[in-house]
């Protein structure tokens, strides 16, 4: 390992391109307590070089290295002090998360003050106390920037508008080869880029309705792949999530409607259904039909768990028999060795 105290950033060091790395950042103590590990978040980390990255020490370190190489950096206090925020934001990525979502329209500093904590309690302690880290760090490529395909977080706005109907396109064509997890997968990501433009917008105003229109169809779409996928619970949870903020939404109804349905939540499914019916009367067949098949299927698991019930009650009655027949053959057996002891005693 090499040993470095990071002073100042060249200039003019390197052109920009991708680092794809593992690295692991310790504390400067006696036990060097690790605060994070990318090997353990289960993929390496990624920057683009010289653009959009507010650790520029990582740029510094990363481009006196060549790939394959490991070494290990100590850096002052002075270089470390956005690493709570680049921490947080880097383990949000391996939850699959936009690090982004939530933060008001403000440099990143300001938007931890606003917060006040990280959500993370080792980080929020480096932002209390802002002290000297070990990085030990692993180059594992040097991408071509024209090959590489950009995080959402890393987009500009127009970019991220502009790869949203891609995504929703993919979605659909593995929609007709019924490859729903795959289709599911796109449909989130746009969801995710519109999410994340959309929390730059001041709630109310026109973009910010317009960007949550859009989110809808997506929205629908993923929970009919999860209906599909027989993911019901899912379903529920992102529909309610959507109709709480559209509360006319007839297909959300709809898709909630069925996914209570096949966990046999039939009040709520009945509830669900009527709303349907309340929002649009074309569909009241449709409903009537659907209603029908829901106290049907209800009835049938009715007698099949009556019928379980019985058999449960039919085989516990039946061992209780076969349990009194052997207590009784082993008391009859008995008072016999007792009748036959008596009879040898009076001989």
């Amino acid at each position: 390992f090499v040993l470095l105290n990071v002073q100042t950033r060249p200039e003019g060091a390197m052109k920009t391109y991708t680092l794809v790395f593992h690295f692991q950042t310790l504390l400067d103590n006696f036990e060097r307590t690790i605060i994070d590990d990318s090997r353990l978040a289960g993929r390496p980390a990624e920057i683009f070089f010289g653009k959009m990255f507010k650790m520029e020490v990582w740029e510094t370190l990363l481009g006196s290295m060549r790939v394959g190489e490991v070494a290990e950096f100590w850096c002052d206090a002075i270089h470390t002090g956005l690493y709570p925020i680049v921490s947080k934001g880097m383990r949000l990525i391996a939850q699959g998360k936009d690090p982004l979502e939530g933060q008001r329209h403000m440099c990143g500093m300001g938007n931890m003050f606003h917060y006040h904590s990280t959500g993370f309690p080792e980080l929020d302690e480096l932002m209390r106390t802002p002290q000297p880290l070990i990085f030990i760090m692993e180059l594992l490529q040097v991408g071509d920037p024209m090959s590489y395909q950009r995080e959402s977080w890393m987009m500009e706005k127009d970019e991220k508008l502009q790869t949203v109907p891609i995504f929703h396109m993919q979605g659909n064509l593995l929609v007709k080869q019924r490859q729903y997890r795959e289709a599911a997968s796109k449909y989130k990501e746009a969801v995710l880029l519109l999410k994340t433009v959309q929390s730059r917008e001041m709630p109310g105003d026109i973009d910010y309705n317009n960007l949550g229109r859009m989110i809808i169809p997506l929205e629908l779409n993923y929970c009919q792949c999860m209906l599909e996928l027989e993911e019901y619970y899912e379903a529920i949870e992102h529909t309610t999530e959507l109709l709480e903020k559209h509360k006319d939404c007839v297909k959300g109804y709809y898709k909630r409607a069925k996914a209570h349905a096949a966990v046999w939540n039939e009040k709520e499914a009945r509830r669900d259904f009527n709303m349907v019916a309340h929002l649009d009367i074309t569909l009241a067949s449709l409903i009537g039909r659907e209603l029908k098949a829901l106290s049907e299927s209800m009835k049938e698991k009715y007698w099949e768990e009556k019928e379980k019930y019985w058999n449960k009650l039919e085989k516990k009655k039946n061992n209780n028999t076969e349990e009194e027949i052997h207590d009784k053959d082993e008391e009859e057996e008995e008072e016999g060795d007792n009748g036959k002891q008596e009879d040898s005693e009076s001989v």
